[in-house]
């Protein structure tokens, strides 16, 4: 069984920097996908970025420059890298794990508060 806990979220002003982390256990993540998704109140789930086993990655438009996703096999972990956090990165900010759609697999979400 896959699971993924997340942490590292937390409150910050405007112009803040956060490093959020995944940990995965119960597999060797290397050969997923991982990516990181977040959802306001009232919004969809949506994709922030996302790395590929050979590292190839994907960032949304809106945090392209800001947002660094990085990953570590060797500790099962990847990262996200958050500089000049603005009020409207404010979300649950949730960790996947995906191989194939049926396997796929999510963390609990962290909260991502960032205050104007």
């Amino acid at each position: 069984q896959v699971q993924l806990v997340e942490s590292g979220g937390g409150l910050v002003h405007t112009g803040g920097s956060l490093r959020l982390s995944c940990a995965a256990s119960g597999t060797f993540f290397g050969p997923y996908v991982m990516g990181w998704y977040r959802q306001a109140p009232g919004k969809q789930r949506d994709l922030v970025a996302s790395i590929s086993s050979g590292r190839y990655t994907i960032v949304a438009d809106t945090v392209k420059g800001r947002f660094t996703i990085s990953r570590d096999n060797a500790k099962n972990t990847v990262y996200l890298q958050m500089n000049s956090l603005k009020p409207e990165d404010t979300a649950v900010y949730y960790c996947n794990a995906r191989r194939s759609n049926e396997d796929n697999h999510w963390g609990q979400g962290t909260q991502v508060t960032v205050s104007s």
